[in-house]
């Protein structure tokens, strides 16, 4: 699966200081390195988008659940200058990787992968009613991924491991795929609701910055 494509310029009306909007399809390539593909589509973004993503602000703090600890919150806050242009040329960005890069895999996909990589592991044979069941939460729990990412947690645990893998051990290979294009889709979230609030005449700005704050990437 390759999403790889050149990346000419291209005018786009309010872009920032006239910078050129994102092109579509923005060049991905799952099967490149993680930091590659990563570099790649951040680099393809305007350059008045990565300066915004590179002069942004990170905040860590503990999160704990009814569980106890649950690992450390990344919280990031875009600059002060976001416009309304740059809201559009977020916007732009944020849909193509949203309906693309990031859009759940296809039922029959997500089935047929998890299907194959279950055959690797025989299990002791269940009724057809149960098997229903088991693909039933299989598809619920893996339904939000794209299925280059499945097929990517698939390939690494028939690679890596000798037993049958439960769905959350796949979900957190899953969400490991997808990390950096996740964190992205935040950034440019948090840029597009910055932009719309200025763009309202920038009242109360200081008392939304708690709520730009949602664009949360957990560390793993």
């Amino acid at each position: 699966m390759s999403n790889l494509h050149p990346f000419p310029g291209s005018s786009f009306p309010g872009s920032a200081a006239g910078a050129p909007a994102p092109s579509l399809p923005l060049p991905f390539d799952p099967a490149m390195p993680p930091a590659l593909r990563s570099r790649m589509l951040r680099e393809a973004l305007p350059e008045a988008l990565q300066r915004l993503l590179d002069g942004g602000q990170v905040g860590r703090h503990s999160r704990f659940t009814d569980d106890g600890f649950a690992g450390v919150v990344e919280e990031w806050t875009p600059p002060d200058e976001v416009t309304p242009r740059h809201a559009a040329l977020a916007r732009r960005a944020l849909a193509e990787i949203d309906d693309g890069i990031l859009a759940p895999a296809p039922a029959n996909h997500l089935l047929g992968r998890v299907l194959a990589l279950l055959s690797h592991f025989p299990a002791k044979a269940t009724t057809p009613e149960v098997e229903q069941l088991l693909a039933m939460d299989w598809a619920d729990d893996l339904g939000e991924f794209p299925a280059w990412a499945i097929d990517q947690a698939a390939r690494i645990w028939r690679r890596t491991r000798k037993w049958r893998p439960s769905i959350a051990e796949i979900r957190a290979l899953c969400e490991e795929a997808c990390t950096a294009e996740r964190g992205l889709a935040d950034r440019l979230r948090a840029i597009a609701t910055a932009g719309d609030r200025t763009g309202d005449g920038g009242a109360g700005a200081a008392a939304v910055r708690p709520v730009l704050a949602s664009a949360v990437r957990r560390m793993r």
